[in-house]
Order: structure tokens, then C-alpha cells, then sequence
């Protein structure tokens, strides 16, 4: 067996049986398993998998157990020598699998992705550097994150991430939405911190990873990744992307991005994090209002979403003791 191929699903069999499609239709040069794992889907999900592709080993987690904890069973399950962690909404191009394999299998990389894509084409991010302390994370602040991009425009920082990588581009972490590791980089980095419920988990990982060898994107093989359809459909989030502030699975990405941090970082860089989105939270309040006074609009347009900020930041809060003495928890808020 070459390849394994992971997907986790949480009632989201439409887009995994579709994913599965592509990759039957794709996939001619290599060995493959497909395994899917099911995060107490609601009744009916994984039939439906199965019956369309009765080829999957299928596995019941029994209770919703996240990215981490779900891929980790997979890759235990898992019988091939390369192993892929796949999205369910992801469809796979122009023998993609058969390229990546036969590419990764010929390179000397620990870890590999590919050029991921919109559903309209147009490339998606599938690498990024590491910032000291995760600072990138303080990025989408309202107003103080715009004052500190620019600060980090004076001063030449490095752009954090890969919106359209060269045919072979070295990254520090890989989307993981595609993400392909050998096995034998998996005995030496471990398997995925189960701390984490969705989010920067693989962050984490690669961070491990790296210590091993390094890692890539291939900009010439593509797949589409329709980014945020799982988890915005799962949790009622009409937040697409990973940079919301104001809702539940806004409070889930802060609190994991926090967690990798103190993981990677250490406590300083955790508790500068946490800081600086307090202080986020009058200058979202205050701006605003100036704003939208300037702007003759009613000053309090925006004061839904100043509440939103402040109760996930009071959240981040509370859960600081246990971040900071970093022992097991599974930080789910979901």
C-alpha cells in the first residue's frame, strides 16, 4: 500500500462522497486506502459514505472528537507508507495523488502539500512561515491589528504565508487540508496533539515535524479546497475563512491559536497574545464609535460585534491557568 488517504467526518457525507469521486476518478498510477473516520455524525452519514464506496474502511469514533483526536485514529488504522490527511471538502485535479505520491516518494522532505484552489480556480493559501510568538494572529484585530500590519509593512517583515507557491516552496506549516507526511516521519514526530479540538492543530504538528525534515509545497499539482464549508455549516458560522472574532467557532480558532502558541512559544509569547487582544477589545470599542460618527452613521452600528470579541476574549481568559500549566485538556468549545 502507497498511500492512505484520511478524511474526517462530521455529517458532512455529500462533500466527502463527491471528494471520494475525484479521487477514484484521479487516482490510476498508485496504491490506495481511503479510510474515513466519523465524529458521531447524526444517523445515516457514514451509510451513505459507504454505500456509494463500499471500498472505505470506515470507523466509528463514537463521540465528537475533533481534527486531532479522529486523524490520530485514522493513522493508526492507516497501511500505507505515505499518509494523507484530506478534508471532506476538498475535490482532487489532474492526478494529484498519483503526482504528489511519486514526487514526495522521489524527494528527501519530511511533510508535502499541494497548490490548493477556490471553487472559482483562483489560489488559496497552503503554506505559511512561522512568526515569532504567532504575532500573525493579532493581524485580524479591529484597527490595532490594521496599526500592526503596518508597523510590520516599515519594517519589512516577512509575509506569513504562501498564496501561490513555485513548483517546489519550502514552508515552515501546511494547510490540513492537504497534508502528507511519510510514515517514517510519523514514528519520529509523534501523532497529533489531542489537546486541540478544530484549529492549529496541524500548526502544532508541523512545528514537530520540522524538527525532522522539512517541508514542502508543490505549486504545480492542484486540488480545490472549498475552505470553511464543514465547520461553517457544522457550527452555524457564516464565517468561511479561519479570521473571525465574534462568534462560537471564532472563540474555537482564538482559543487553539492561543493553545499552539504556549505549545510552540512558551508562556511569555501566550500571555503578549492575550494581552494585545484585551487591549483590541476598548480600541475596537472606541474606534468604532469615532468611525462611524465621522462617517455620520449610528455609533453603536457595531456593537454586536464589540460583545462578541469580549466574551471570547473573558473565554480566553478563564482558560488561562490551564494553558498556562500546559497539561492535557481537550480545549473544545464547540
Amino acid at each position: 500500500m502507497q498511500l492512505s488517504v484520511i478524511i474526517v467526518n462530521y455529517n458532512s457525507h455529500g462533500l466527502i462522497n463527491d471528494c471520494i469521486d475525484t479521487i477514484v476518478s484521479q487516482t490510476k498510477e498508485i496504491s490506495y486506502e481511503v479510510i474515513v473516520v466519523d465524529n458521531q455524525s447524526a444517523a445515516g452519514s457514514m451509510a451513505q459514505i459507504v454505500a456509494r464506496h463500499p471500498f472505505v474502511k470506515a470507523i466509528e469514533m463514537g463521540y465528537n472528537g475533533g481534527f486531532s483526536r479522529a486523524n490520530n485514529v485514522g493513522l493508526r488504522a492507516a497501511g500505507g507508507e505515505y499518509l494523507l490527511l484530506l478534508n471532506p471538502d476538498t475535490l482532487i485535479l489532474n492526478g494529484a495523488l498519483d503526482k504528489c505520491v511519486q514526487r514526495f516518494a522521489a524527494s528527501e522532505f519530511a511533510a508535502c502539500g499541494v497548490q490548493q484552489l477556490n471553487a472559482d480556480h483562483s489560489t488559496q493559501i497552503s503554506g505559511n512561515y512561522f512568526m515569532k510568538g504567532g504575532l500573525n494572529h493579532l493581524l485580524p484585530l479591529p484597527y490595532w491589528g490594521k496599526v500592526l500590519r503596518w508597523v510590520a509593512f516599515k519594517m519589512k517583515t516577512k509575509v506569513p504565508n504562501v498564496q501561490q507557491a513555485g513548483s517546489v516552496h519550502e514552508v515552515d506549516w501546511i494547510s490540513g487540508a492537504y497534508l502528507m507526511i511519510r510514515r517514517s516521519t510519523l514514528e519520529k514526530a509523534g501523532y497529533m496533539d489531542e489537546d486541540f479540538f478544530l484549529y492549529a492543530e496541524e500548526v502544532e504538528w508541523c512545528s514537530r515535524i520540522k524538527r525532522i525534515g522539512k517541508l514542502a509545497i508543490f505549486g504545480d499539482i492542484n486540488i480545490v479546497h472549498l475552505q470553511g464549508e464543514t465547520t461553517g455549516e457544522a457550527f452555524d458560522s457564516e464565517e468561511k475563512g479561519y479570521q473571525g472574532l465574534f462568534d462560537r467557532k471564532a472563540l474555537q480558532v482564538m482559543l487553539s491559536n492561543h493553545v499552539r502558541v504556549r505549545k510552540q512559544f512558551g508562556v511569555f509569547w501566550f500571555l503578549f497574545l492575550l494581552l494585545n487582544y484585551s487591549f483590541a477589545v476598548p480600541v475596537f470599542f472606541f474606534g468604532s464609535m469615532l468611525e462611524n460618527l465621522f462617517k455620520g452613521r449610528n455609533p453603536f452600528k457595531y456593537m454586536a460585534q464589540v460583545w462578541g470579541l469580549t466574551k471570547n476574549v473573558w473565554a480566553l481568559w478563564k482558560y488561562s491557568p490551564l494553558i498556562i500549566r500546559n497539561k492535557p485538556h481537550f480545549y473544545k468549545v464547540l
